[in-house]
């Protein structure tokens, strides 16, 4: 099994974690008066319509699905769609934004294939905007700046063109380690074929081929209603997790720690921790609710995986100490104990 390794991607990250000083979180009373959003430039209409198409589709099909003769398709398109968030967790995120971990050309493959699933932006602009998104977290520069409000933060920042502050910033974002990466090359390539076929052709068409579903209700599932939950999933980090939850591990920035987006984004809800911590490959502290962590665990015992890396747990109980809002060890109506476990509140 490769080993693991408590030194961060980058050496000085570690050192912020003591000394940077984060922009302090807005008033709660903020997010409500702005739940709409702050929309101050130039609307972008093809993306309102098309979210907006797809969002009815997808509200249709969930509501008047025959469940219970499509049991077989229903358990399917959970499976895409856990695969589809895998792609986005493991892959975009911790593997080629973050550095969490090393991947051998099959796991990047798969990696880059899952993501072609979520049907989101190519890889490049993903991690550029995610990257931005941390260094400028809650600021102008920020993509998906939650100060704006929650519907700003959830899509409507796909709905207008980007503050100027976001351009200027991502324009300085070191991305050659992502574009020196073959298979991300082929991904930028081959992207809006890739999208095509992964996200909205393949996984409808294997339902109907292998087992006789209904082409229809395979389309309806597969592609409309999987694909609008998933990005409602990975929305959800960006909005919910920026404004609800407690602040175990820095009290002065918006990421919280929010259980429910860890268990639909499979394990991105620790936020606080992520924020915190971003080069931990488990974006979490324990690994309660955390399927991506799983998965990389498990990709690194089969060798595909290696250089794992943590934050030492010195470091985390330092920082928790002297920044945290004292809710470490709690997760809703749970306690975890310091091994992971839970323990329900009574």
């Amino acid at each position: 099994m490769p080993p693991q390794t408590t030194t961060p991607i980058c050496a000085d990250l570690a050192r912020s974690i003591e000394s940077e000083h984060y922009s302090t979180s807005p008033p709660k009373e903020k997010y409500y008066k702005s739940c709409i959003g702050t929309f101050g430039a130039e609307l972008k209409w093809f993306n309102i319509i098309a979210i907006a198409i797809v969002h009815v589709l997808a509200a249709w099909t969930l509501i008047v699905f025959p469940y219970r003769q499509y049991i077989g398709l229903f358990i399917y398109s959970h499976v895409i769609g856990h695969l589809t968030g895998l792609g986005v967790t493991g892959g975009a995120h911790r593997l080629w934004t973050h550095r969490c971990y090393k991947a051998k050309l099959p796991l990047r493959i798969f990696m880059m294939l899952c993501f072609s699933m979520a049907a989101q932006n190519n890889l490049f602009e993903w991690v550029r905007d995610h990257r931005v998104h941390h260094k400028y977290s809650e600021t102008d520069a920020d993509p998906h700046n939650a100060n704006r409000g929650f519907f700003f933060a959830h899509c409507g920042w796909l709905m207008m063109k980007k503050h100027p502050e976001v351009r200027r910033k991502g324009k300085e974002i070191d991305m050659s380690d992502v574009l020196e990466d073959p298979v991300v090359q082929f991904h930028l390539k081959y992207f809006n074929v890739l999208k095509i076929i992964c996200a909205f052709i393949v996984p409808a068409i294997i339902p109907p081929l292998v087992w006789g579903a209904d082409w229809f209700w395979s389309v309806m599932s597969v592609s409309v209603a999987r694909y609008v939950l998933s990005l409602n999933f990975t929305w959800s980090v960006n909005s919910a997790a920026h404004i609800w939850g407690g602040k175990p591990y820095d009290r002065n920035i918006a990421p919280s720690q929010n259980v429910w987006v860890s268990i639909v984004a499979i394990g991105e809800g620790w936020h606080n921790y992520h924020h915190t911590f971003p080069w931990d490959y488990k974006t979490s502290e324990f690994f309660s609710f955390n399927a991506t962590a799983l998965w990389i665990k498990f990709f690194s015992k089969i060798g595909w995986a290696y250089d794992l890396k943590t934050a030492p747990q010195a470091l985390i109980e330092k920082v928790a100490r002297n920044r945290g809002d004292g809710t470490r060890f709690k997760i809703g109506h749970f306690e975890a104990t310091e091994n992971g476990d839970l323990i329900h509140n009574s």
